[in-house]
């Protein structure tokens, strides 16, 4: 299988990368050390390539009351200019994917979705469709390069005039970078404060190089999929194929918060109410390790004796010095403090559910 690369694929073998296969994409794992993009981020600035993502937008009259239909969140909440973090679900309730919405306006509705689903979400929203609405898969006119860091701020303030400081978490605008108009939002996936922009793919390599320029005295580095994996880890972000896929509800995901019951209906509504009813059976838990040893994913999780799960995603954690990972729980051991095992290579080691997110800025 051919892999498919982003537009800055040369520039990330020229900054050092050892790529890798990642949902079917030649992506950047590190370039060199995930541990030092992973504190650049915690404490300077890193940026990561993310142009794998998917770009799907609603555009028309009915975008919106397309959008409600097949979201789990409540997208006429949303301002102009505001962004929330959503789902599109099955019938029965499970994730097809989690995605981000973008208002930009009631006729105008850009959601980024996950690599590893674009095709699937495309085809899925498509056969949706109803009333006056055109479904774009826009996914390769964009890269989309994320700014995560403490620092992330002043760098790409060299590059704009827009007033960044006033961009709201979760809120988004238009305006040039480096003299490109591009659509720049106040998210992230590391727990830090950051910026997605998303650009032309023409003006990306430009854009690119001269992040590094102005960043060069805040010690900007480039960073890969494994510094991105132990940043979302530390603040026990789900990621889709671990955490949830189309076996795991909102509710059982802690995600509550993303399923707005009251909105009217939406696909997954009805099984979602009767589920919220019935109580949840299974809960994501988080733990972290007593003993030596670091839960890797798909490692058995033991109570008593007998398997009660296995590790979504686990990993050493830098930022806090110790091993943790994310687990679903029978919802009788889902208590903070209860004691488990973790298989690791053959060997029982001793481990405890937390709080989390294990990591806060």
């Amino acid at each position: 299988m051919t892999l498919k690369k982003t537009p800055l694929n040369a520039l990330h073998k020229e900054y050092g990368a050892r790529m890798v296969d990642f949902a079917g994409w030649e992506m950047p794992v590190h370039y060199g050390s995930a541990l030092k993009e992973h504190f650049a981020v915690r404490e300077r600035v890193g940026i990561f390539d993310v142009s794998h993502m998917g770009e799907i937008e609603f555009i028309g009259p009915g975008a919106l009351a397309m959008a409600q239909k097949v979201t789990s969140n409540d997208v006429s909440r949303l301002s102009d200019g505001q962004a929330q973090y959503s789902a599109f679900l099955y019938p029965q309730g499970t994730f097809i994917d989690d995605i981000v919405v973008y208002r930009i306006s009631d006729q105008h509705i850009f959601v980024c979705v996950n690599a590893a689903n674009r095709e699937k979400d495309y085809q899925w929203v498509k056969s949706k469709k109803e009333g006056r609405v055109d479904i774009l898969d826009n996914s390769d006119s964009y890269v989309q390069l994320a700014i995560q860091g403490p620092k992330a701020e002043a760098v790409l303030q060299e590059l704009t005039d827009l007033d960044l400081s006033s961009i709201q978490y979760y809120g988004f605008t238009f305006g040039n970078v480096n003299g490109t108009r591009c659509l720049i939002s106040r998210t992230g996936y590391t727990g830090e404060n950051g910026f997605e922009i998303y650009i032309p793919v023409e003006e990306a390599p430009s854009i690119w190089e001269r992040l590094f320029q102005v960043g060069k005295p805040f010690g900007i580095m480039a960073a890969g999929l494994a510094a991105r994996n132990t940043l979302r880890l530390e603040v026990a972000y789900c990621l889709y194929g671990h955490e949830i896929d189309e076996t795991t509800t909102p509710w059982e995901a802690g995600l509550g918060w993303i399923v707005r019951l009251g909105k009217g209906e939406f696909i997954g509504h009805d099984s979602l109410e009767k589920l919220k009813e019935e109580g949840k059976q299974r809960k994501l838990a988080g733990f972290e390790m007593v003993g030596r040893g670091i839960a890797r994913d798909h490692y058995p999780v033991i109570v008593d004796g007998t398997e009660v799960g296995q590790v979504t995603s686990g990993s050493f954690a830098p930022s806090l010095k110790k091993s943790v990972g994310l687990v679903y729980l029978p919802i009788q051991y889902a208590r903070i403090g209860q004691p488990l095992e973790v298989e690791i290579r053959g060997k029982r080691v001793q481990a405890k559910v937390v709080e989390t997110p294990f990591y806060t800025r």
